[in-house]
C-alpha cells in the first residue's frame, strides 16, 4: 500500500469551505489536512481541483427492507445505492420481518450487516407492546459482552403513533412507558408523528378513491396532534425527542416554538416534502404515495423556511423502496407508502445549493429555498452524528479515510437505469440535476 494524498480539493464542513490537501496513511488514517502538503515519494495522487470533499454523509431515516422484504430491496443493494450517492452512514428502521423487537431480531440484523462492505448500517429498536419494552431495557442494560456489542449497532428506538408500512404502530397505553423509559436510560427517542383518531375520522369523511385523496386520508392536523402529544410528553419526562419527516406547516411551528421554550427536541424532513407536493399526484400518481402525505406547496414552503431558520435539524430521505409491481396497484389507495430516495437525496441538495429548482413544472420556487453546501454536510453529517450515537468522524488528523468526491458543476439527469437501488424506479426520472458525485474514497 502507498500513501495517498488528495490534491486541490475545497473541503467542506458544517461551518466552511476551504481549499486542502489530505494526506492518507498506508493504514488508511488521515494524516494531515492543510494546503500545499508536498507529494511523499511513492505516493498515489489523486487530483481533486474543482471539487468539493465531502465526509461521507449520514442518511438516519431509511428502511432497507432486510430480512423479509427482500423482494423489494436487501442491504447490499441498498447499500450500494447509498454509496452511489454519497452517503457512507444510514440508520435502518424497524418494520422489517420479523420487526426489530427483540435482541434476537436487532442481532440477525447485525450479522447480516456484518457482510455488507463499505456502508456502515445502523438499526433502531421498534416496541409496539410491554414485551418489546422489556427486550429494550435489557439491550440497554445488559453487561454481557454481547449486550455491548449489539448497543454499538443500536442508535435508538422508533415509535409510530400509527399504522404505516409494516403495521407498527405501539399500543397507546404504553406510549407514556417508551417515553420514561428512554428519558431514563437515554436513549435517542424517534417518533412517526401521526394520529390515529384524526387519521381514522378522515377516513370516514373521505369517500373519493383516486390517489390524490390520500392526503385527505393522512391531512396535515394528524401530523399538528401527534407532534403536540409528543412534545408534552418530552416535557413532562424531560427526554430527548427526534421527530421523523417533518411534513408540515403546523409541525414546523410547533417545534420551533418547543425550541424556544427549551426542550430536547429535533427533527428532520425529506427531501421528497422539499422538492414534491400534492400537485404532483397528477403526474406522479401513486409514485408520490408517502406517510406523511404530501401537502400542499403552502406546506412545503413552511418547511424550506424552518430548514433555512434552524429549526429542522437533518435531512434523512425516509428511502422506502417497493417493487413497481406494488406501486402500480390499480386501486391507487390499495398501494403500498414510500419511494427509494438515498441515491438521489443529495444530488437534489447540490442542485438547490447551485441555486438551481430541479423540479421540471415550472412553478415558483419557494421564497426561502436557500441552502449551501456547508449546509447540507450540516444536515446531513453534523447534526445526524449528535443527535444519534453514530460514531462517525469528520475528515481531520486521525481519522479514518471516508470522503466523497463532488463535482458542483457537473449536469445530468436522473434515469432509473443509472440507480442501483433493487425497485428500479424514482418519481425524480428525468429531473435535471447539478451536482455528482464522481468518487467515494474509503479504506
Amino acid at each position: 500500500m502507498k500513501k495517498t494524498l488528495i490534491r486541490g480539493g475545497t473541503l467542506v464542513t458544517g461551518k466552511e469551505m476551504q481549499r486542502n490537501d489530505i494526506l492518507v496513511s498506508v493504514t488508511g488514517e488521515i494524516e494531515e489536512v492543510r494546503p500545499g502538503i508536498p507529494v511523499p515519494k511513492n505516493s498515489e495522487v489523486i487530483g481533486a481541483e474543482g471539487l468539493l470533499l465531502f465526509p461521507l454523509l449520514t442518511d438516519c431515516h431509511v428502511h432497507f427492507r432486510e430480512p423479509g422484504f427482500e423482494h423489494k430491496a436487501t442491504m447490499a443493494t441498498e447499500a450500494c445505492a447509498a454509496l452511489a450517492g454519497g452517503i457512507g452512514t444510514v440508520c435502518d428502521m424497524p418494520n422489517t420481518l420479523p420487526p426489530t423487537t427483540t435482541i434476537a431480531a436487532l442481532a440477525d440484523k447485525v450479522r447480516r450487516a456484518a457482510t455488507v462492505e463499505g456502508c456502515i448500517i445502523k438499526f433502531f429498536f421498534g416496541i409496539t407492546e410491554a414485551a418489546h419494552l422489556q427486550e429494550l431495557r435489557a439491550l440497554w442494560t445488559g453487561t454481557t459482552m454481547e449486550m455491548k456489542r449489539l448497543r454499538q449497532h443500536c442508535c435508538g428506538v422508533k415509535l409510530y403513533f400509527d399504522h404505516s408500512t409494516g403495521d407498527q404502530r405501539i399500543a397507546g397505553d404504553l406510549i407514556e412507558e417508551v417515553f420514561r423509559a428512554c428519558a431514563e436510560l437515554k436513549i435517542p427517542l424517534v417518533v412517526h408523528c401521526e394520529d390515529p383518531d384524526v387519521n381514522a375520522a378522515a377516513a370516514k369523511k373521505t369517500t373519493r378513491t383516486d390517489i390524490a385523496a390520500h392526503s385527505l386520508l393522512r391531512p396535515p392536523e394528524s401530523e399538528e396532534r401527534a407532534i403536540q402529544r409528543a412534545l408534552e410528553l418530552a416535557k413532562k419526562h424531560t427526554g430527548a425527542l427526534h421527530i421523523a419527516h417533518l411534513s408540515t406547516k403546523q409541525g414546523a411551528a410547533l417545534v420551533r416554538q418547543a425550541k424556544r421554550d427549551g426542550l430536547q427536541v429535533t427533527c428532520e424532513v425529506t427531501p421528497h416534502h422539499l422538492f414534491l407536493t400534492s400537485d404532483d399526484y397528477v403526474t406522479l400518481g401513486t409514485f408520490v404515495k408517502v406517510n406523511p402525505s404530501l401537502g400542499t406547496r403552502e406546506h412545503r414552503d413552511a418547511l424550506w423556511e424552518a430548514l433555512t431558520d434552524g429549526t429542522i435539524d437533518c435531512i434523512a430521505s425516509d428511502h422506502a423502496p417497493h417493487t413497481l409491481e406494488e406501486k402500480k396497484n390499480p386501486e391507487p389507495l390499495k398501494a403500498p407508502s414510500g419511494m427509494p430516495g438515498v441515491e438521489t437525496m443529495l444530488p437534489l441538495l447540490l442542485t438547490a445549493a447551485a441555486g438551481s429548482w430541479p423540479h421540471p413544472v415550472s412553478e415558483p420556487a419557494p421564497a426561502f429555498r436557500r441552502l449551501t453546501y456547508s449546509d447540507i454536510v450540516r444536515l446531513c453529517f453534523v447534526n445526524p452524528n449528535r443527535i444519534f450515537p453514530l460514531h462517525s468522524e469528520a475528515p481531520a488528523k486521525g481519522a479514518p479515510l471516508r470522503l466523497a468526491l463532488i463535482d458542483p458543476a457537473a449536469r445530468w439527469t436522473i434515469a432509473p437505469a443509472a440507480l442501483r437501488s433493487k425497485c428500479g424506479w424514482t418519481p425524480y426520472e428525468a429531473w435535471r440535476m447539478t451536482g455528482a458525485v464522481v468518487r467515494i474514497l474509503q479504506r
